[in-house]
């Protein structure tokens, strides 16, 4: 039959006997499962719950496990973290965020703190693995009861569950949430132990006012450190995990009390704490402080704002933009920030600006709101504030007469006084606290900029761009495009010293006309203070009296095309060779007008202007850095004989170091009988140089010392008249001296130095010629001898009188009788004049 088996031992028919053999004994076991299936009804209740728990397993892992972040990622996270600004004293003085974050280790976190927290949120935290099952099934429960009532079920969830659910899965209110917190609860620990649950716990968890963990609550709500807690206040914060933008206001406060007491009950219970200490903790008061900002030493918000930009620039703003950006990367920032220097020039600048505008009316509110229900939020998202004396701002409520009602951020309310009459309901102004009520006070509508710079290194060490950074972020130091006017002049006279000119070359203060072309017709320059001509001078007599018509010619002579060049150079600004751009016509900032400058003290090598020293991430590196110059052996562990390794000088060679010195030079004549001369009296080695523009519309000082470069520009943002008597050196010029004055300290009385290649020749002030009688005066506003400063060649030709003939005649003579006494020939009568010529190039004083 063909379905036998074949007699045959090969291999191919033993392993079909076995196959076969294994197919029967399945079909008997299938049908004696099939025969017990169909006769046990416990058998078949349990195929089902394998296939149901089989399926819901499945269904699971498709909705739930399939999408649940990996545990692990908590060995290495990294919450986001505010940066911190230092100062160039390592001090910090300020930070930038948008919530308030301080990491701690566990370690530093103290017991009963801990305790507190454990007794409101999870008392079983230390035994559990994870999931508390009581609470859990509790939370059921209440989940089925308000189900459908729009209520929200308590959470019943563990420390270890709000740790994944603030970290790894998020807040949404949903069943699918509430089971993957379950599981990777149960995931974390197993990465992670208890201290370090904990750790990231109380150092993540949401806790109201923009806080997120203890230390930055305990900052928001007592200004402690959590070192420094009472137990009534550890308690206080562990209820705000519950509700907490709910108990820190103060219409809630009954119910905080309640809810801090239920803590401390809690604590005595599980042992934590003793119920004499309970009941003095319950004893106190809440005692939290107003919601406020961070409260820094340092008042430097143009400064700040403008480093902000920067590294905004380089890092981006989020944790989507990179791991070091400037409100997740928890930066490290040292900035070039002075504050004593910062904290002068906004006072010197605030008071410039208010001695200005003092006697005048009132020009209008800073701002405008809706003075309805909302105010108080109107006002707070306005962002607006003062810092300034006892000044605060508010809104006006009401109005009858002269008098209102004012009212601040905080909610609180008092009686206005002195009302302006343009004044209306709404308005949002600066006031001061006069009897028993407030005030209305004046904000400059007139502003300015101010930065300070070291000219060596090009480091900025001070910025203010207004009155107050509060009132708008507008930084006119860094933005603000401004004709600088004379004190342009400088770099023009440098261009001409370039050229063959010299600080005695003459030059004529005269009517100096240019046909600009048939559409412009014929352009006449004019002297600031209307006059024509005023006869021929000196250059440096021209530069300290800053007279427009000898600056014209100079650079008319000069090639305007060699002026804006230099212009350019030192970073001005890139120009049309225009004349009037001699004079100040062309647009730059404060920030650009300094940095030239610096140049000028630092013999002509300038440096790129920066904020920003180095920047280090969370952990301490330096991620980026001003100063990249290589030193190579600096690092030797031991000298190796050779030349001490040198670092490559900072900064570009943008002007002669002469040329530098010798406009300098020139305005140290500006401070001490020039137009700046209000800072003579300082008795300071100074230089600088006023600038006023047409209008006038805005006046200026530029200078400084070798060490200390400041510039200060004052006009309206608008820019209008600021009336005819206003000039740089009755206006900006006292804003420098009260800046020096209050930071005398910090100036030296060391002169500028002379560099290699500079010839220093007595000459008469007024006409530039080259004297050899008489010493330069101390009373150098007087002087009719001074010290000028030549390149080599350059000094004015020795001039000879009667009596220099006679003593040189004399020496001739002397050398006759000289030679003719050691038997040498006697020159004859050409050869003495040879002699004489010769002396007279030797006899020079340099």
């Amino acid at each position: 039959m063909a379905d036998q088996l074949p007699d045959t031992d090969e291999p191919g028919a033993q392993r079909f006997r076995i196959r076969r053999g294994a197919g029967l004994l399945r079909s008997a076991g299938l049908a004696r499962l099939g025969d017990a299936w169909r006769s046990s009804k416990w058998l078949r209740r349990a195929g089902y719950l394998l296939a149901a728990l089989v399926l819901a397993y499945a269904l699971l892992w498709v909705t739930v496990i399939r999408t649940l972040p990996s545990a692990d990622k908590l060995l290495t996270y990294q919450p986001p973290l505010p940066t911190m600004v230092r100062g160039n004293d390592g001090e910090i003085v300020s930070s930038y965020a948008r919530e308030r974050r301080v990491q701690l280790r566990f370690v530093d976190f103290p017991e009963p703190l801990i305790n507190a927290f454990l007794s409101a949120e999870d008392k079983t935290f230390w035994t559990h693995g994870g999931v508390d099952v009581f609470g859990f099934a509790g939370a059921v429960v209440d989940y089925v009861t308000k189900y459908g009532s729009g209520q929200r079920a308590r959470g019943g969830s563990t420390i270890t569950q709000q740790v994944a659910k603030n970290i790894l899965v998020g807040d949404e209110y949903s069943v699918s949430r509430k089971l993957k917190e379950i599981l990777l609860a149960r995931r974390i620990e197993g990465v992670l132990d208890k201290q370090q649950i904990l750790e990231l716990y109380l150092n993540e968890i949401p806790l109201g006012r923009q806080s997120f963990g203890v230390q930055a609550a305990a900052r928001a709500y007592f200004d402690k450190d959590v070192g420094d807690l009472k137990l009534n206040e550890a308690a206080f914060l562990a209820i705000l995990p519950k509700a907490p933008e709910r108990y820190g206001r103060k219409k809630y406060e009954e119910q905080a009390l309640t809810r801090r007491n239920w803590v401390l009950d809690q604590m005595v219970k599980n042992g934590w704490a003793s119920p004499a200490q309970a009941a003095e903790a319950k004893a106190q008061p809440l005692g939290l402080v107003p919601r406020r900002a961070e409260n820094y030493t340092a008042d430097a918000g143009y400064f700040l704002e403008e480093v902000r930009r920067q590294l905004i620039d380089k890092f981006g703003e989020n944790a989507d933009n990179g791991p070091n950006s400037v409100y997740a990367g928890g930066l490290w920032v040292r900035t070039s920030l002075d504050t004593e220097l910062q904290s002068a020039a906004q006072k010197a600048l605030r008071t410039g600006l208010l001695r200005y505008s003092a006697g005048r009316a009132w020009h209008g509110p800073i701002a405008h709101i809706d003075a309805g229900e909302r105010w108080q939020t109107e006002l707070i998202t306005s962002n607006l504030s003062i810092n300034y004396q006892d000044w605060r701002v508010g809104v006006v409520l009401a109005r009858s007469g002269g008098s209102g009602t004012i009212g601040f951020a905080d909610g609180r309310t008092a009686p206005l006084y002195g009302l302006p009459d343009a004044l209306r309901v709404g308005d949002v102004i600066a006031a001061a606290p006069s009897g028993g009520g407030w005030v209305v006070r004046t904000v400059p509508e007139v502003s300015g900029g101010m930065v300070v710079e070291d000219p060596q290194s090009g480091r900025v060490l001070a910025m203010q761009g207004g009155f107050d950074a509060r009132l708008g972020a507008f930084n006119r130091a860094t933005q603000a495009q401004r004709q600088p006017g004379s004190t342009i002049k400088p770099f023009v006279y440098a261009t001409a010293l370039d050229n063959g000119m010299t600080p005695a070359s003459p030059v004529l203060d005269g009517t100096f006309c240019v046909y600009q072309g048939a559409a412009l017709g014929q352009k006449c320059f004019r002297n600031f203070d209307m006059r024509g001509a005023g006869g021929t001078h000196t250059m440096r007599w021209g530069l300290e009296q800053s007279r427009n018509l000898m600056t014209v010619r100079i650079a008319n002579d000069t090639g305007m095309d060699k002026v804006v060049r230099t212009i350019k150079n030192v970073g001005i600004g890139d120009y049309q060779p225009f004349l009037s751009m001699a004079l100040g016509a062309g647009d730059t900032t404060v920030a650009r007008m300094v940095n030239a400058y610096a140049a000028l003290a630092n013999h002509g090598r300038q440096h790129e202007q920066t904020l920003v020293d180095y920047v280090q991430d969370r952990n301490g590196k330096v991620v980026w850095k001003a100063d990249n110059r290589e030193c190579s052996g600096c690092n030797m562990a031991r000298w190796d004989g050779r030349p001490m390794p040198r670092f490559k000088p900072l900064g570009k060679q943008v002007m002669d170091p002469r040329t530098a010195y010798q406009v300098v030079h020139m305005l140290e004549g500006v401070v001490v009988r020039g137009t700046a001369e209000v800072l003579a009296d300082l008795k300071l080695p100074l230089f600088g140089k006023t600038g006023t523009t047409s209008g006038p519309t805005n006046v200026w000082f530029c200078g400084g010392s070798s060490d200390i470069i400041a510039g200060i520009y004052m006009g309206y943002d608008s820019p209008r008249s600021l009336g005819g008597y206003a000039q740089g050196g009755r206006i900006a010029a006292p804003i420098f001296k009260d800046f020096v004055q209050g930071t005398r300290k910090r100036w030296s009385d060391t002169p500028f130095t002379v560099p290699a290649g500079i010839r220093m020749v007595k000459i008469d002030r007024v006409s530039g010629k080259r004297v050899f009688a008489g010493v330069p005066q101390d009373d150098v506003r007087k002087a009719s001898v001074i010290w000028e400063a030549f390149k080599p060649d350059t000094e004015p030709r020795r001039t000879v009188r009667a009596e220099e003939l006679t003593a040189k005649e004399a020496v001739i003579e002397a050398i006759k009788r000289a030679r003719a006494a050691r038997g040498l020939p006697v020159p004859d009568d050409a050869a003495p004049a040879e002699e004489g010529d010769f002396l007279e190039e030797q006899g020079g004083i340099y």
